[in-house]
């Protein structure tokens, strides 16, 4: 098992994501939630390889694993031993607004 950490950015565009859900389809906003805890498991138990990503957040050694039913990745990297998802990003908002919490 590896360590997974989700910082208080990630965790706070999942929430929000999660409560829009539940706000347009009522139940749907916990089947986010679910996806979002089964792609953590995922990363724990180092069950599926990340993809890398292209450009310079993959020369910065940023990956991402593509959340099941909804348009969302999982964006981390890995650093001194650990596993830190930096954002839960929308696959067509604000692309990369996340790459500043990279360095």
């Amino acid at each position: 098992m590896r360590s997974v950490r989700i910082t208080d950015d990630a965790a706070q565009e999942a929430a929000e994501a999660m409560a829009w859900y539940e706000g347009k389809w009522p139940g749907f906003g916990t089947d986010f939630s679910q996806a979002v805890e089964r792609a953590l498991d995922v990363l724990e138990e180092n069950i599926v390889p990340l993809q890398p990503l292209r450009g310079k957040s993959g020369a910065q050694g940023a990956k991402r694993l593509i959340l099941k039913r909804f348009p969302y990745d999982i964006v981390a990297v890995e650093r001194n031993g650990e596993v830190v998802v930096v954002a839960v990003a929308h696959h067509s908002r604000k692309p990369g607004y996340w790459r500043k919490r990279l360095g």
